[in-house]
């Protein structure tokens, strides 16, 4: 366990990260993570995010990667009192996925004031898994099976390097990364989107999402339908198209604390959905010296 005195700077750059997007910050809502999560976050991937839609106005995510020891951050979550234990099948995919596939560490979405959002497991970077295999699990819900043969007739079978769950809502993320040029163009993008049932990106969209190398579909666990997409790109720079299209991003990414040292790492996300579409920038507070670099998924 970090000294009190590490949780407490950890605290600190949460509050300060808060302030920048009029975000309510309370040691009773953030600081049970902080007792549930503590062991590992010394040396962990700590990551800050924000969206510019309104469904993430007034919320800032406290993010961090753990390694394979760690375990499957739901069952900490329940014993910490961040979650309620449910009977729901989600709760059995994660463990389901680390008894049969190679897991290079795990991650956690917490939002101070929705709390903890979500559970992610990542796949390890030189070993992206196959959505064929990956459906074959008694605990897979049935999207990936109904989006696996499209998926693999575009190049990305064997690409996914994470998949989250969000246990509260009952939805979740297949986590896809290498896109290459030729799936991000404007015309392939508009034809993938359409056939998953979104609305066509606008031209800003398109524009950012030419940029990417990784999508996020997102599902609700009984449904095949993809409830929306999200398509993210890793950069140094914090003036990309989503900060200059809106001015709480631009400040986000020049004044969030950082103790990692280097350069600024940032992913910024866009995210097209029925009836809206919106941007998500997320930066790392601090780097771990033992994890594997990650992209923070967002979506």
């Amino acid at each position: 366990m970090p000294e009190a005195t590490k949780l407490e700077t950890i605290y600190s750059a949460v509050e300060e990260s808060a302030r920048l997007v009029e975000a309510p910050c309370t040691r009773e809502k953030v600081w049970p993570a902080l007792d549930t999560f503590g062991q590992w976050l010394d040396d962990a991937h700590i990551i800050f995010s924000m969206g510019s839609g309104e469904r993430y106005r007034g919320e800032l995510a406290f993010d961090f990667i753990l390694p394979a020891e760690a375990g499957d951050p739901y069952a900490a979550a329940v014993a910490g009192g961040l979650l309620d234990k449910t009977d729901h099948p989600i709760g059995g995919l994660l463990p389901e996925i680390a008894d049969r596939f190679p897991i290079d560490g795990y991650g956690v979405d917490f939002g101070i004031v929705g709390g903890f959002r979500k559970a992610v497991v990542f796949f390890p970077i030189p070993e992206p898994q196959s959505m064929r295999e990956l459906a074959k699990l008694p605990s897979m819900p049935p999207g990936l099976a109904e989006h696996a043969e499209s998926f693999a007739a575009a190049g990305l079978d064997g690409k996914v390097s994470a998949i989250g769950v969000d246990h509260r809502s009952r939805s979740w993320n297949l986590y896809i990364s290498g896109l290459t040029p030729e799936f991000t163009r404007p015309d392939a993008v508009r034809a993938t989107v359409r056939d998953m049932g979104l609305p066509e990106p606008s031209e800003r969209m398109l524009e950012f999402i030419s940029t990417s190398f990784a999508m996020y579909p997102s599902f609700r666990w009984d449904s095949t339908r993809i409830e929306r997409i999200c398509f993210s790109t890793r950069t140094s720079d914090p003036d990309l198209l989503p900060s200059r299209s809106d001015p709480r991003v631009a400040t986000f990414a020049r004044d969030m604390p950082t103790v990692h040292g280097g350069e600024p790492r940032y992913v910024y996300a866009g995210t097209v959905a029925p009836g809206e579409e919106f941007f998500k920038l997320a930066g790392y507070y601090q780097l771990s010296s033992q994890v594997s670099e990650r992209v923070r998924p967002a979506d």
